[in-house]
């Protein structure tokens, strides 16, 4: 039998549907509310229910007198509220109870208060209630439970509220003593991780084959597969309450599907849901084929940001999946796990259920008890059972810093091993006397050169004349000076009779290098010039043979190139210095052929791309940092605006303006092509649209899907201003300089980082022109306007790369860190405390024992192999 509560849920919404006219019950809801009031007294168990009802009933008593529709219609939501916890109670009705706590609850106290010609407050919320059934076993209380949660005839999943224990709280993160465990044991633990996952009991050879879709092989590759985000379904929000630019997760009754037809022919999946407070508009992008699968009259949980489109709200390929009963009686967190085709979200955490309960308290902690007493972290197992299962919000905090924290170590523990092995071999000692070093730098460059250019020579200079190889990273900002500083070691380098060599991502960055470099060392009074030569894909065979031999037998002092480089062929007489620019761009087995080309030479790293102090000496822990934070003389402002797509007409006309008055132009735009899931204009279709509208002038297009040869093509042609307007991708956030280009108009700049922008905008302000970037958005959200106000109001790389760390985490950042390895997990936590914390432990632990032999650091050793396999090079 429902409860008087669960019964008047129906009455109201019944009430709703008919237009809010007083029919639901005959006699109307004043008359009901009598005879509602006595049941639901007899069934309230709690002081806090005692006052629900009280109010609820007055409501009902004052339901006749309202004559306003609208009004009727609000009071209606507002009683569903109070009745699903979403509003507290009145502070008149709070008054009341101390009146139930001091009588038997199960009665309602003689004298009532009415509260009917008291306004409704607008800002309510509610406490829980329960129906106190009749005591019976608690295997039928639970059936009912179930049934009751099941779909109402107006069609919303209706879960009755319960008295919920609190959410646990959690302070500081839990500890226990560790038990003696002899060091081969643990270690053995440690490598059982390894084992496929097929030896956990209930996964079977079908379900193993499902885990590897997902790259989930072994034990460990499951405990590291982390849920994707985490519904508590006790905080679910509903439709009616949804603000816009906000992220949330609801759950509705598909009402409508359909298939719409967008831009450029893309079949897009449409649908509304209904929760019974609110409908939300949900389109896929180009997903069409999920009409076969989401069918109206099913309920789904729905996680994604809110907008507004068409004056309602609406949800853009937000992530979905079939809601699971189960879960509404989860009193809890629970994870929601990324999966792909022909895995069951069900199934799925079910089977993780089996693998975190069955392994979680094997896994023996790796990190010395010292240290995580230190920095007040809970234990492994703990952690990795809160990461899949969180007990509470609190637990996931802390296990979420555990974790974030052991990556941190392990990553430095691994580079810096790295480093110890690079330096352990002797180099090649480079002592360059100063007036060598004064006259090249008068000489060669026209400009003076920056008090941060002196500083990372200095450092630079000092390295080189040690036995122990130079392994040093120069960060400069855009437009900061690197490359003269790289001239400058290629200088040092030649003085002392040595070879070196610097390898660019592309031809036509490594063409721009090896013109700068042959400029400066023809300024300079030098009784023997150095033979400088360019090796690309681009020579034909007999250019590359002459090439190789002249490295072979010293013949070639510097040779500036790109992958070619490192070929097989390839081999110096006595390279002492290899630099690699654009580090990131490379992957781990690229940089390492390069430094395997001389005998342990002395390498510099270099990176346009600013990061913060702390996360550079967390991530680069195995290079010397030097920093460029200071541009030299006479580099332009760059002027940086945004504007809304609807005026989108007046900086085509900019542009225009610009491109009349004889200087080039670029558009970003972030895909190359139409997107099946994206809604934001690609390259090609920009392409087609600036071809149109800039019909008197040379549109080129520019993307990172043509072949190297066709870019350089390409970007030579608009440096040699064959083109005016050049469409692109990011691909254009390295190149050649192009001093007329001086504007930079960046499409969906939202869709951008502020590193990525900064870089872009670093393209134009490099001639004697004044120039340009302008950002397109329709993100209106005060994260995005926060982020590019920022970029209006600063130039300054490094201070753009706090404030992205700060708002969108270290994951962009980490990115950079190389290609090819091991990315970091949860990086989006990682803060300037943590990492700080994670680089001090790992100094100290790697200064008492650099090879981690010692038996309290065996375990930290397997897990540093673990993570980062023995091949892996991350300098």
């Amino acid at each position: 039998m429902p409860s008087a509560l669960e019964t008047l849920v129906k009455i109201l919404k019944l009430e709703r549907e008919q237009g809010c006219k007083n029919k639901a019950v005959i006699g109307g809801l004043s008359a009901y509310s009598e005879k509602w009031l006595q049941d639901a007294h007899k069934q309230a168990r709690l002081p806090q229910h005692h006052i629900l009802v009280d109010e609820l009933a007055d409501l009902m008593r004052a339901y006749d007198d309202i004559a306003n529709l609208t009004e009727r219609a609000k009071t209606i939501s507002y009683m569903l509220d109070r009745i699903t916890n979403r509003q507290p109670a009145p502070p008149e009705y709070q008054e009341r109870l101390h009146l139930y706590e001091q009588s038997d609850v199960s009665t309602p106290p003689q004298k009532s208060e009415r509260a009917e010609d008291k306004a409704l407050p607008e800002n309510r919320a509610s406490d829980s209630y329960q129906s106190d059934a009749p005591p019976v076993a608690k295997k039928k209380e639970a059936q009912r439970t179930r049934k009751s949660t099941k779909s109402s005839s107006s069609g919303r999943t209706f879960t009755p509220q319960q008295d919920l224990p609190p959410e646990p709280r959690l302070a500081r993160p839990p500890r226990k003593p560790r038990p003696a465990l002899d060091p081969d044991e643990a270690a053995a633990r440690l490598q059982a991780l390894e084992q496929p996952v097929s030896v956990v009991k209930g996964i079977g050879p079908r379900i193993a084959e499902q885990f590897a879709k997902l790259g989930i092989h072994s034990i460990n590759d499951a405990l590291l597969y982390l849920p994707r985000r985490y519904d508590d379904y006790t905080r679910l929000n509903y439709i009616s309450k949804l603000q816009p630019n906000t992220v949330q997760t609801v759950i509705g009754k598909v009402t409508h599907t359909e298939v719409r037809i967008g831009r450029g022919g893309r079949k897009d999946f449409f649908m509304l849901v209904d929760d019974d407070t609110g409908i939300l508009q949900v389109i896929f992008f180009g997903q069409h084929y999920l009409i076969r699968t989401i069918k109206k009259g099913l309920h789904v949980v729905l996680s994604g940001k809110i907008s507004i489109y068409g004056h309602r709200l609406q949800m853009t390929n937000p992530e979905w999946e079939y809601l699971d009963t189960e879960n509404l009686h989860t009193v809890g967190i629970v994870p929601v796990y990324p999966l792909t085709e022909g895995v069951k979200a069900r199934s799925f955490r079910r089977n993780m259920k089996r693998i975190v309960d069955t392994w979680a308290d094997k896994m023996p902690d790796y990190v010395p008890e010292a240290t995580l007493e230190r920095v007040d972290l809970a234990d492994i197992s703990w952690t990795i059972r809160n990461l899949h299962f969180p007990e509470g919000h609190d637990h996931l905090e802390h296990a979420r810093r555990r974790f974030v924290f052991d990556q941190l170590l392990l990553l430095q523990l691994g580079v810096l091993a790295n480093r110890h092995e690079w330096q352990s071999v002797p180099g090649i000692p480079l002592d360059i006397s100063d007036d060598f070093l004064e006259t090249f730098v008068q000489s060669a460059f026209p400009y003076e050169l920056t008090n941060a250019q002196w500083r990372a020579i200095r450092e630079i200079r000092q390295d080189m004349a040690a036995e122990r190889p130079m392994n040093r990273l120069l960060q400069g900002d855009v437009g900061a000076g690197k490359t003269a500083v790289a001239i400058v070691a290629l200088a040092l380098t030649f003085a002392a009779g040595k070879q070196g060599a610097m390898m660019a991502p592309t031809s036509i960055l490594a063409e721009q290098h090896y013109r700068n470099v042959q400029k400066a060392f023809e300024q300079v009074p030098l009784e023997h010039k150095p033979v400088i030569a360019l090796l690309t894909g681009a020579l034909t065979k007999g250019e590359r043979e002459s090439i190789y031999r002249g490295l072979a037998d010293g013949s070639i002092d510097i040779v500036i190139g790109t992958h070619a480089l490192i070929q097989d062929g390839v081999e110096f007489n006595e390279l002492a210095l290899a630099i690699i620019d654009e580090q990131h761009k490379f992957g781990v087995e690229q940089r390492r052929a390069l430094r395997g080309k001389g005998v342990n030479p002395h390498l510099l790293v270099m990176t346009a791309t600013p990061i913060p102090r702390t996360l550079a000496l967390t991530f680069y822990a195995d290079l010397d940092l030097s920093i460029l934070d200071e541009k030299p003389p006479g580099r332009q402002k760059v002027q940086t605006h945004y504007v809304y797509s609807v005026a989108r007409e007046r900086v085509y006309e900019f542009v225009q303006k610009q491109v009349n008055e004889g200087r080039q132009a670029f558009i970003v735009n972030p895909l190359v092509e139409a997107s099946e899931t994206i809604n934001a204009m690609s390259a090609e279709e920009a392409y087609q649209r600036a071809k149109d509208v800039f019909f008197r002038h040379k549109v080129c297009l520019l993307h990172g899907r043509m072949s190297p040869e066709e870019k350089d093509e390409v970007m030579t042609a608009f440096a040699k201003g064959e083109y005016d307007i050049m469409v692109t991708t990011t691909v254009a956030e390295v190149g050649v300089d192009v001093p007329n280009a001086t504007v930079m108009v960046i499409e969906n700049a939202n869709r951008f980082g502020l590193a990525q922008l900064h870089q872009l905008r670093g393209r134009v302000g490099r001639g004697e022109y004044e120039s340009y970037c302008i950002l397109i958005t329709d993100d209106k959200s005060p994260e995005a306007i926060t982020r590019l106000e920022a970029m209006q109001a600063t130039d300054d790389g490094f201070k753009l790369a706090e404030i992205d760390w700060k708002q969108r985490g270290a994951g962009e950042i980490v990115g950079t860190r190389q290609s090819g390895g091991g990315g970091l997990l949860l990086g989006e936590y990682v803060t300037p405390e943590l990492a700080q914390l994670a680089q001090q432990e790992a100094r100290t632990i790697f200064e008492e024992d650099p090879t981690l032999s010692l038996p309290e650091h065996r375990l930290l050793a397997e897990r540093v192999r673990q993570i980062y396999h023995p091949q892996t090079d991350i300098s």
